[in-house]
């Protein structure tokens, strides 16, 4: 069944937790069931745009603001779904976001423990930040703070005591009720 319907599915959280695999497995659930779906990758759009931006403060809300001006524009492209997996730290610019977005706009929090990112580390960013090579790692050095979302629409605990699987299962089933009715 095709649903002319327009949902932004954003999920924040820090690095390692899980937001694009959670969002990679949305994308073939979503696709499974003919919706046209897309992912917007973040640091796509900041590598992609002129102005070359930073992890200050100031330049994650720019590049924060430009993602919600690109989900907008793919509605017009005819997508139904179009999924967000960025850190979004700040709740300030989850705000903004929100206002552009709404009442398209699902928040998805990620969450996961320091311990349980540590331990993944993907990227090779804790380890690069416990060297000293990076000081101000979102949401791990003082100077660059997470904010956790007061208002998500659901929090998905991704911490070593959870499967990937039951992440996936708790994601499939907040669209089966909320979004691809």
């Amino acid at each position: 069944m095709y649903n002319n319907n327009f949902n932004i599915v954003w999920l924040t959280g820090m690095s390692g937790s899980g937001k694009s695999t959670l969002a990679t497995y949305i994308e073939d659930f979503c696709k499974k069931r003919q919706y046209k779906v897309y992912i917007v990758d973040g640091d796509e759009v900041r590598d992609k745009d002129v102005e070359k931006l930073g992890f200050d403060r100031e330049d994650v809300l720019k590049n924060n603001l430009r993602i919600a001006k690109l989900c907008l524009s793919l509605k017009d492209e005819g997508f139904n779904i179009v999924l967000v997996p960025v850190i979004s730290p700040y709740e300030e610019i989850r705000g903004k976001v929100r206002l552009i977005l709404e009442p398209n706009l699902h928040l998805v929090y990620v969450k996961a423990d320091i311990d349980s990112l540590k331990k993944r580390d993907t990227k090779g960013l804790y380890a690069a930040s416990d060297n000293g090579l990076i000081n101000d790692l979102i949401g791990y050095s003082e100077v660059n703070p997470y904010d956790e979302p007061s208002n998500a629409e659901l929090t998905i605990e991704t911490g070593n005591h959870k499967s990937v699987q039951e992440s996936c299962r708790q994601l499939s089933n907040y669209f089966t009720k909320e979004i691809i009715t």
